[in-house]
């Protein structure tokens, strides 16, 4: 069936009111206000933290933890030849890789990789290149030129 203004309706549950609880019993959520009878939950002020399994070892803590992360890492956006190829530019400069969507924000770090071929000649700005890119930049008649270097 065709969706037209005769028959364009809401989401499911979007015009669901707000859960009122403790309003009596016939609001469906009075006495216990949907906590349950007794324990920790029912209890004013609680709140468990995230993770928690009512005293058991929670399985953040029960994994084995294995391996470093270091913090200090600097991450790089990357970009392969064939979508610079594919836009069909002369040059690529640092500001170009957000304005084509090839990266998301302007303070990340470029790196070219190889992946693909050029047939144009291309100047690309990044700050890092890999071998293979540079190579293929070069034998299609274009530079590479290394930012921050």
């Amino acid at each position: 069936m065709a969706k037209n203004l005769s028959n364009l309706r809401a989401p499911k549950k979007a015009n669901t009111p707000r859960k009122r609880v403790g309003r009596g019993m016939g609001s469906g959520m009075g006495k216990t206000s949907t906590r349950g009878h007794k324990g920790q939950g029912s209890r004013s002020g609680s709140s468990l933290m995230r993770g928690f399994e009512g005293g058991q070892m929670p399985l953040h803590r029960r994994l084995p933890k294995r391996g470093f992360t270091n913090i200090f890492r600097t991450e790089y956006t990357i970009v392969n030849l064939d979508r610079i190829a594919e836009l069909g530019v002369k040059e690529i400069g640092i500001d170009d890789y957000r304005k084509l969507g090839l990266s998301s924000s302007k303070k990340d770090l470029i790196k070219i990789l190889g992946g693909g071929e050029l047939a144009a000649a291309v100047t690309v700005h990044a700050h890092k290149f890999s071998k293979s890119a540079v190579e293929k930049i070069e034998k299609a008649g274009g530079k590479a030129i290394v930012l921050g270097a």
